[in-house]
């Protein structure tokens, strides 16, 4: 069988271990979708067979496009193009989240942070970055100074903003790969705390019923690699963020759901595109 990562970083620890687990009787094969020429045709840039199935654990725009072609051309992406472009896009994630009656946080889309007014700062807020990316801006801001400090920086990044809610200043981490549920806590990026490493959690561990949650904001962003942040507001969990295919670092037994699903996902493309000489 034939597995496809599409990433400019292979050796991310998830990536990495799950290769490791692969390569003894299937070959995986690595795509970095930054350096395939979309000027030319995608399947000739890439200079290899297509896979059965490819793992889409980057989320820039010429992945996204990569992933696309390979639907297009009937190859099963995990996570799809469609379900990993929602959620890069913290509006869309909130009305989706919303509409299919999530304990998902009040989210209103504000333009850019340099639109904002102090009548906009009536109580602490957190502004987000609307389009989630590595490295995008994550703040809480308590009055007119701490926006103008970010708006030196920051002022034309479009945001998205949400009613601050008090907490222990712990995130609780969820992470799904085809249902199995893996979770830790890290100290929020809100917290005056240095963060430090997330602390692995076993599921028993949970509040009763954030499994069953976890399950369904899959279902309703038709993922089956991904994470959610919640935060444990006293009176239920409240989510402030939905990731498709998260680094899920620290979970000793990721790495075996994870190309656990990539040879489930083989085997159901195999039947309808036989290739012999690659199947083991």
């Amino acid at each position: 069988m034939r597995v496809g990562l599409i990433t400019p970083r292979p050796d991310h620890p998830l990536l990495a271990a799950a290769t490791a687990l692969l390569t003894p009787h299937h070959q995986v094969d690595v795509v970095d979708p930054e350096i395939v020429d979309g000027s030319a045709p995608y399947a000739e840039a890439l200079g290899q067979p297509l896979a059965d199935v490819y793992l889409l654990k980057d989320h820039t725009p010429r992945a996204l496009a990569l992933a696309r072609f390979l639907e297009h051309q009937g190859r099963v992406v995990v996570n799809s193009a469609s379900a990993t472009e929602l959620c890069q896009d913290r509006t869309k994630m909130a009305e989706l989240a919303h509409r299919a009656g999530l304990p998902f946080a009040r989210t209103r889309t504000v333009g850019t942070l340099g639109q904002l007014t102090e009548t906009d700062l009536a109580h602490p807020v957190v502004v987000k970055s609307r389009h989630s990316r590595r490295g995008d801006l994550v703040a809480r801001i308590d009055g007119a100074e701490e926006l103008r400090a970010l708006c030196a920086t920051w002022a034309a990044e479009p945001v998205v903003m949400q009613p601050f809610t008090a907490n222990d200043g712990w995130d609780h981490k969820l992470w799904v790969i085809a249902g199995q549920l893996f979770a830790a806590l890290r100290r929020s990026e809100l917290a005056d705390a240095e963060r430090g490493p997330a602390v692995p959690l076993a599921p028993g561990d949970l509040p009763d019923g954030w499994y069953d949650l976890a399950r369904k904001v899959g279902a309703v962003f038709c993922l089956e690699v991904y994470g959610l942040d919640i935060i444990d507001t006293g009176n239920g969990p409240l989510i402030v963020d939905v990731n498709a295919f998260p680094g899920v670092r620290g979970q000793v037994e990721a790495p075996r759901a994870l190309a656990d699903l990539a040879l489930r996902k083989c085997a159901k493309a195999l039947p309808r595109r036989p290739q012999p000489d690659e199947a083991r």
